[in-house]
C-alpha cells in the first residue's frame, strides 16, 4: 500500500471495520466468562457485538456439550438466525470448521478438504468464508504466557500440546477447488495469511486467472508458523498489500490491543474477541464486547470514523467479482501481467 504525506489523516482512511470472533473454538466452558454455548447465546453473542461496534462476525458453532460442532445442520440453523438478528453485518463463517481435539488427549486439526468444502453449501450462504493458502505450521500457544493459559484447558499439558502441534493443510489442490465453490455460490473468499510468502502464492493465483475478485485478507500475527508480533514485520506486510486490497490485523492475547491501536493509525482494520485474546491487562479478565469497545475507543481517540454495517459490507465488495484477470488486476491496484516482447516495469496502459 501507499502512504502519501497526508494517509495517516483519519479523514482520508477508509472508516474503521472491526472483526469480533467471540467463538472462540479453542476454549472450553469455564474458559471465559462469555463463550456461548446454547443456540440463543450464539446469536445474542452477535447482537452484543454489533451493538457495541463490531460490523464483521467470525462465526464458529458449539455443540452443548461444549466442543466445537462439526455439524452443517449447526453452521445452516445458526446462519438463519443470524440474518434475521444482525442482518447488516457481514458474516464470516471460519474456515476450519472446528480444529479442537474432541477429548483430552486427542489431536487438534483441521478438518478434512471435503468436509471444509461443504461450507460453499451452507444455507443460506455466508458473505465470506476464511480460506487458508499453503499447508503451514499453526501453533496457537508458541507466543502464549503461562499467565495467559492459566486455569484454562489449554493448561492441561495434553491440550497444550496438541495445540502446540497443529497443522493447517491448504496445498493447491485444496485451494483451487474450494476457491472455484466459493464463487460458485457467490461467497467472497477471505484469505487468512500467516506470512508474505501465502500473499506472493495468493498474487500468483490472481496472475494466472485462478481468482477474480476483491482481496479481502487478515495478516494473522499469532507466532507459531503464523507472523510474529515484531512491528517491523507488520509494516513490511502492509507496504506489500496491494493499494486495492483490504487488511484486517489479527494477534493473540494481550498483543492484540496494541497490534490493532498501529492498524488502526495506519488505516487498517482490526479483529477482537475471546478467540483471539482472554485479557484486558495481566491479569483481568476482558470480554469479546469490552474487546470490541476497546478498538472503537481507540479509533475515538484518533478521530478514526468506525464503519456502519452497510459501509463495512461496501468497504469488503460483498458481491463484488470481476470478469477477468485484467480486470482484477485493475481493481486491485495492481500492474498488468508482462506482454510477450514487453522489457522492463508494466505500467498500465494510457488511454487518450
Amino acid at each position: 500500500m501507499h502512504f502519501f504525506d497526508d494517509s495517516l489523516y483519519p479523514e482520508n482512511q477508509e472508516k474503521l471495520v472491526i472483526q469480533a470472533a467471540p467463538y472462540g473454538p479453542e476454549w472450553l466452558p469455564g474458559d471465559a466468562d462469555d463463550l456461548p454455548l446454547t443456540m440463543d447465546e450464539h446469536v445474542q453473542a452477535a447482537v452484543d457485538c454489533y451493538n457495541a461496534g463490531a460490523t464483521v462476525l467470525h462465526i464458529h458453532v458449539r455443540e452443548l456439550d461444549g466442543h466445537g460442532s462439526k455439524r452443517m445442520s449447526m453452521f445452516n440453523e445458526l446462519m438463519a438466525r443470524l440474518r434475521e438478528a444482525v442482518p447488516d453485518m457481514v458474516l464470516q463463517i471460519g474456515g476450519s470448521i472446528s480444529f479442537a481435539p474432541e477429548d483430552e488427549g486427542g489431536d487438534a486439526k483441521w478438518l478434512s478438504y471435503d468436509t471444509r468444502h461443504m461450507l460453499a453449501d451452507i444455507t443460506p450462504h455466508p458473505d465470506q468464508v476464511t480460506i487458508a493458502i499453503n499447508t503451514n505450521q499453526m501453533n496457537i500457544v508458541e507466543l502464549f504466557d503461562d499467565e495467559d493459559i492459566e486455569g484454562t484447558s489449554i493448561a492441561k499439558p495434553s491440550y497444550y500440546k496438541a495445540y502446540r502441534d497443529m497443522v493447517v493443510e491448504a496445498g493447491p489442490e485444496f485451494y483451487l477447488e474450494h476457491l472455484g465453490r466459493l464463487r460458485a455460490n457467490g461467497i467472497q473468499p477471505h484469505f487468512q495469511l500467516a506470512n508474505m510468502a501465502q500473499l506472493e502464492t495468493v498474487e500468483r493465483l490472481i496472475r494466472r486467472g485462478n481468482y477474480h475478485g476483491p482481496l479481502v485478507l487478515n495478516y494473522v500475527a499469532i507466532g507459531g508458523g503464523f507472523a510474529g508480533r515484531h512491528p517491523a514485520d507488520l509494516i513490511e506486510f502492509i507496504r506489500r498489500v496491494p493499494d486495492g486490497a483490504v487488511l484486517t490485523i489479527e494477534a493473540s492475547m494481550r498483543a492484540v490491543a496494541p497490534m490493532n491501536a498501529i492498524g488502526i493509525a495506519l488505516g487498517t482494520h482490526v479483529r477482537v474477541g475471546n478467540e483471539d485474546n482472554l485479557w484486558r491487562h495481566k491479569g483481568e479478565r476482558m470480554s469479546s464486547v469490552a474487546q470490541v469497545e476497546q478498538m472503537v475507543q481507540i479509533a475515538n481517540t484518533l478521530g478514526r470514523e468506525v464503519a456502519t454495517g452497510q459501509e463495512a459490507k461496501k468497504i469488503y465488495k460483498i458481491g463484488e467479482w470481476y470478469a477477468d484477470t485484467d480486470e482484477t488486476l485493475a481493481n486491485l491496484g495492481m500492474v498488468p501481467n508482462r506482454r510477450p516482447g514487453r522489457r522492463g516495469s508494466m505500467l498500465r496502459d494510457i488511454k487518450n
